[in-house]
């Protein structure tokens, strides 16, 4: 085996985020994908914003949509959150396994709408929460179990796309 992105890509598990990485990643992120199961049983993905607070990553959905249904069946579910977007060097990710819950109380979606409106909207929540608070409406709350895995292009050789000369730092 050779030099991570100068003689090959074999070996990735020296481009992992550390905790740190994966702390800076989700604060700087504001959506992921979410994978669960799909009525048939095979998995599926959503592109989904969210919102972490008290070590739980919180979504909304409305009631009737595959994914809310799929999580209300199998709670069992993956978060993939990558850097596009994001303004991070490099090109970083996590997969978080992880198990939902579907809230539809009036409770919870009081306590986390303005969360998840204050993240995607600073300037101006209010007009985001009067779109959200609607009556299918439901507020997923989502608690990680483990990373399954994680990459960091910033510790390969040449950023991990190749370059004979690069170095990782």
């Amino acid at each position: 085996m050779g030099k991570l992105g100068v003689d090959d890509l074999e070996d990735m598990s020296l481009a992992r985020l550390s905790g740190e990485g994966v702390e800076e990643l989700l604060d700087a992120a504001t959506e992921c994908t979410l994978v669960f199961s799909g009525p048939d049983g095979w998995p599926m993905g959503v592109i989904v914003s969210f919102v972490r607070a008290d070590g739980r990553f919180w979504l909304t959905a409305v009631s009737d949509r595959q994914h809310t249904r799929g999580i209300a069946a199998d709670p069992r579910v993956t978060l993939v959150v990558s850097s596009a977007g994001t303004g991070l060097d490099g090109r970083r990710m996590v997969a978080i396994k992880a198990r939902a819950q579907v809230h539809h109380d009036r409770a919870t979606k009081e306590e986390v709408l303005p969360l998840i409106a204050g993240r995607l909207a600073p300037s101006g929540p209010e007009h985001m929460i009067r779109l959200l608070d609607t009556p299918k409406r439901v507020v997923i709350e989502v608690r990680p179990t483990a990373v399954s895995v994680s990459h960091d292009s910033r510790t390969i050789a040449g950023d991990g796309r190749g370059s004979a000369g690069a170095s990782a730092p």
